[in-house]
């Protein structure tokens, strides 16, 4: 990714923009989604192209019903990535806290609904640093994200097209990172030793995604 790739923040926008709850503000924002997705790569686009479709077709209750079932009920298909490298361990409270610092660095700062990790979060905060470090940063949860893509497609949600986009605008899979996916898919994320409490405080930890993230 070059410093001039602007392409890929406008699609990250827009995946951010549907990754998020579906409330009423979902809705207004799908006209916007689409204007944006005609200026992508094809790549990019068309997986946009066929979720919006699809949601702008369907009963906004019903994909509310949809996103917490998906999101909420599927451990699977989990949004926060540090979940997946860490689990609910100490570790990911790490993750978590130099999340936050690395948006603080960057003057950004989240509001107390948002969870540094959340997918539609990480790709917020990339678009707007731009396609070098939010590039990197997506980059460093590569592995999760495609193993999310693959639940999502595995439990045929809608929302398995916009992790097609999101993959779009990454690098292809290296070998390593190929061999963390599978180690992921194959074992789970990682558990707390025993008898050691959680360290990530209340407001890291996992919550319904139901709501504002």
């Amino acid at each position: 990714m070059t410093r001039t790739d602007t392409w890929r923040p406008r699609a990250w926008q827009t995946q951010s923009l549907l990754l998020a709850y579906p409330d009423e503000t979902f809705r207004r924002h799908l006209p916007l989604a689409r204007r944006a997705a005609a200026g992508l790569p094809d790549r990019a686009a068309a997986p946009l192209r066929t979720f919006i479709e699809h949601t702008e077709g369907r009963p906004a209750e019903d994909t509310a019903a949809d996103y917490v079932a998906t999101f909420d009920h599927r451990k699977r298909c989990c949004p926060f990535l540090t979940y997946y490298a860490h689990g609910d361990t100490r570790r990911r409270g790490i993750a978590l806290l130099r999340l936050k610092r690395t948006y603080a660095a960057a003057g950004w700062c989240l509001t107390d609904e948002e969870l540094p990790d959340h997918l539609a979060v990480v790709l917020e905060f990339a678009a707007v640093v731009g396609a070098h470090d939010g590039g990197r940063l997506l980059r460093d949860h590569r592995a999760g994200i495609e193993l999310l893509r693959l639940a999502l497609r595995e439990a045929r949600s809608p929302w398995s097209h916009v992790l097609d986009s999101v993959s779009a605008t990454l690098p292809p899979l290296s070998g390593d990172e190929r061999t963390a996916v599978a180690r992921l898919a194959a074992e789970g994320p990682p558990e707390e030793q025993v008898g050691l409490a959680p360290f990530a405080p209340p407001e890291f930890m996992p919550a319904p995604t139901g709501g504002p993230r």
